[in-house]
């Protein structure tokens, strides 16, 4: 195993690491140079790695701690792994809108990570967004105004319900849970101590004590400035490809662009912190 390589691909996130075999047992130098790109990129990928589920988990454990996602079981014998597979015949690809990870729970993950095995041969690109640089952009008054609020976050948001249905019906499970939950609207890193926006158009519905009426003229302007090309990366998926990121900063979006052929990927959630 060589030295470790972090090579950036934007200038608003993103990096590639480079000189790691992901399947070999992980050295706490490597560990700390990887968390260190994750904490300054936001989100890093990794290219070539074949790796077994128990490899894939041990990898996932150096940073953190799994946990089930909430809406999907896991695979056989590692309930902490989600597959999610797109289909020939599917139309809706699952998560197919801009968002932070299950923002509707009251202890959001801290990061995800997504391994793929089978890709499409064109499109399915999956696209990353900035919050620092969402937050710090904006004017100080709305900075100052938005430091204050509270924003409601819930499961069953029609736009981002209708990503889910393909893969649930496939999989013979049903969305029968409704998970609602309040977190700041501008919440602190608790690693970096830097302010972000904390709001997604998948799960956020509304301020805390403001009408959902009330607060759309608002979420509507920060659901668009949030997600500005200029704070946004782009990655190409290739067979053996890894994306990991830090959902308490970053927003996605998976591009559903590669209809009539099939895409499976394989993802891991790591628990986090109620965010202040």
């Amino acid at each position: 195993m060589g030295a470790i390589t972090v090579t950036p691909i934007a200038g608003a996130l993103g990096a590639e690491i480079g000189g790691i075999d992901l399947s070999l047992p992980l050295q706490a130098e490597d560990i700390s140079a990887m968390r260190a790109a994750l904490l300054q990129h936001l989100v890093i990928f990794f290219r070539d790695q074949k790796l077994t589920s128990e490899q894939y988990m041990a990898f996932a454990k150096a940073f953190g701690e799994p946990v089930e996602y909430p809406l999907i079981n896991g695979i056989d014998g590692f309930p902490f792994i989600t597959e999610i597979v797109k289909r020939e015949d599917d139309k809706a690809n699952f998560g197919g809108i801009w968002h932070a990870d299950t923002t509707y729970l009251e202890c959001p993950p801290m990061g995800s990570i997504l391994y793929a095995l089978e890709v499409p041969p064109w499109g399915g690109d999956t696209l990353f967004a900035n919050q620092y640089l969402a937050y710090e952009t904006l004017s100080e008054p709305l900075r100052h105004f938005l430091d204050g609020l509270t924003g409601v976050s819930t499961s069953v948001k029609a736009d981002v319900s209708k990503t889910r249905e393909d893969m649930i019906s496939n999989i013979g499970q049903t969305q029968d849970h409704n998970f609602a939950a309040e977190h700041p609207v501008v919440r602190t890193h608790p690693e970096t101590g830097r302010k972000c926006l904390y709001v997604n158009v998948a799960h956020t519905s509304h301020f805390k004590g403001m009408t959902e009426k009330e607060s759309a003229p608002i979420l509507n302007f920060l659901f668009e400035h949030q997600v500005k090309v200029e704070f946004t990366c782009r990655f190409r998926w290739q067979a053996g490809s890894i994306a990991f990121w830090d959902n308490r900063a970053t927003q996605h979006n998976p591009i559903n662009d590669y209809h009539g052929f099939r895409r499976v990927m394989r993802r891991i959630t790591l628990a986090g912190e109620r965010p202040v």
